[in-house]
């Protein structure tokens, strides 16, 4: 069982298009992703044509083309995302056919069965808006803390005075 980059670059393009889609309504162009996410453009163009005949993102072409999202965040849940670009996250050697040892159910499938029903499920429950705002939750609260600190030292400097 392993993410691999297909299902790591595809959620943190989509998280990308999320964050930006609230600063401008127009489409997103994959390069502006690749160039703010250091994620290769020919393979994002790859991930895209998967997401796309999914429903996921739409596109539009020509000039000011580019993607959107085809749905609200809150309708875009982790795991869907993996699995449309076959990140395959099944810790079961077998996957799901029990055939793991000699054509028959290893000692162990029951365990992984479980851990990746576990890592479906809690990946199910993660949407794109939970990511969003987990993001802006974090991000604000360093500027707060930045803030908060040019804050002190302004009143350290005044208080010398």
């Amino acid at each position: 069982m392993k993410l691999t980059t297909k299902g790591k670059f595809a959620v943190t393009a989509l998280l990308d298009m999320a964050l930006h889609t609230v600063e401008c309504i127009a489409p997103i162009t994959l390069y502006n992703i690749s160039e703010r996410q250091g994620i290769s453009l020919s393979y994002l163009e790859q991930l895209f044509v998967k997401l796309r005949k999914q429903g996921v993102v739409k596109s539009y072409r020509g000039p000011g083309g580019g993607y959107i999202l085809a749905h609200n965040t809150s309708d875009i849940n982790i795991s869907q995302i993996i699995k449309i670009v076959d990140d395959d996250m099944d810790a079961r050697s077998c996957h799901g056919m029990m055939n793991c040892k000699d054509n028959h159910k290893c000692l162990t499938h029951d365990l992984w069965n479980g851990l990746t029903h576990h890592v479906y499920s809690y990946l199910e429950k993660i949407t794109l808006s939970d990511l969003v705002k987990n993001y802006h939750t974090k991000h604000d609260n360093l500027f707060q803390i930045f803030d908060f600190s040019i804050n002190n030292q302004n009143l350290r400097n005044y208080s010398k005075i």
